[in-house]
């Protein structure tokens, strides 16, 4: 088992794993998106209630959604533990200009991006995930399916003002990260092509534009017309 801690244990080996949690949790996000989208479905939050069983009773996805909580923490230990290393190796006040030149924004502001996101993460957790999961300090109705009435606690809380702005600012914050991630995760793990290498691009940058505009729809939609 050598070989494990060895490889995990270098600079290498930690993006590597970071690579792959990082593109789980891409593949999660699609499939969570689709779910959510039952919010805009037009019968009083039923089909919301009913994914929300399914997300939280269903065996697989009950495995995988501990697996997704294993990927998170993974993915953000590893990205602190990098800053801190390559922050130690860089002394202060020390610039590379044609480096700088050369790198977007996105790349220079991943760890800030993924610090907003986890915090988040960690509010969107609060407001929905630990009600649900705990019940705690909120009563559920119950709807005409016999189901804790997740719905109406969402639509609740995206018609406050503070709530909708913050799920939007976490929804940028996560595209941003996106822009570079999703391209920077295949190059860590070799797939880097003239050939090939275009075509991930474009999907990345597609997918870092479509997908939290997707996330971004409810919140706007429940604040403005709900």
């Amino acid at each position: 088992m050598s070989w494990i801690t060895d490889t995990f244990g270098s600079s290498i080996g930690k993006k590597l794993l970071m690579s792959l949690t990082g593109l789980f949790l891409i593949l999660f996000l699609v499939v969570h998106l689709i779910g959510n989208l039952a919010i805009f479905s037009d019968d009083g939050g039923l089909s919301f209630n009913s994914y929300a069983v399914f997300m939280t009773s269903f065996i697989p996805i009950k495995i995988v959604s501990y697996l997704l909580y294993l990927c998170i923490l993974i993915h953000a230990l590893f990205a602190l533990i990098l800053w801190i290393k390559n922050r130690k190796a860089r002394p202060v006040g020390y610039a590379v200009e044609d480096a700088i030149e050369n790198s977007s924004w996105a790349s220079r502001s991943m760890t800030l991006l993924g610090s907003l996101i986890f915090i988040f993460l960690i509010i969107h957790l609060k407001d929905f995930w630990w009600h649900y999961k705990f019940a705690g300090g909120y009563e559920f109705e119950i709807d005409a399916n016999g189901n804790r009435d997740i719905y109406k606690l969402v639509v609740t809380q995206f018609q406050y003002t503070y709530a909708m702005i913050t799920y939007l600012i976490g929804v940028v914050a996560l595209s941003i990260h996106l822009w570079h991630g999703f391209q920077s995760a295949f190059q860590t793990l070799g797939l880097n092509h003239q050939r090939y290498t275009p075509v991930i691009k474009f999907f990345g940058v597609l997918y870092a534009v479509l997908v939290p505009l997707g996330f971004a729809t409810m919140p706007v939609y429940v604040y403005f017309f709900m």
